[in-house]
């Protein structure tokens, strides 16, 4: 049973529409606040894999639809959700906004999985903000679990 409940993280990035969007579609960038590896980039109709090399985790994601610096619709994970990346213009950047929703977890079990996609997902936002702001790869999402 999917719920109707949703997690969102958003953030300001001061940089234009065109290279925030490019960010989160093409690897080459994102591997430097996200994702270690991928096997290419986000295109409509297409399945990709991320890696994150550092937990010996991987993650294939369906790219449901892609409208240029506006919107990109995946769906990934186990139990598969989909995770919506929305893209709007500011006076002072870009706002994106991510959402994640179509949870089957109940209980106990569904909140650990919104606590999950709130805190991830704003610390991807946050290291795409320093990435793209200031050349800084802050390494986020390693040290968020960190090996002994």
């Amino acid at each position: 049973m999917s719920s109707n409940i949703y997690v969102e993280a958003q953030m300001l990035i001061r940089k234009s529409i065109e290279d925030v969007f490019e960010a989160f579609i093409n690897p080459e960038i994102t591997t430097n606040f996200w994702f270690t590896e991928s096997t290419g980039r986000l295109e409509e109709g297409k399945t990709v894999t991320w890696e994150w090399e550092m937990y010996g985790a991987r993650m294939d994601v369906k790219v449901l639809q892609v409208i240029q610096n506006q919107l990109i619709k995946t769906e990934w994970g186990e139990p598969s959700t989909y995770v919506d990346y929305e893209f709007k213009e500011m006076e002072k950047g870009t706002l994106v906004v991510i959402k994640s929703y179509g949870f089957s977890q109940q209980g106990e079990d569904l909140l650990k999985i919104i606590n999950d996609n709130t805190g991830g997902f704003t610390t991807v936002l946050d290291g795409c903000k320093a990435y793209l702001e200031y050349g800084i790869n802050l390494g986020l999402i390693e040290d968020k679990f960190p090996s002994k």
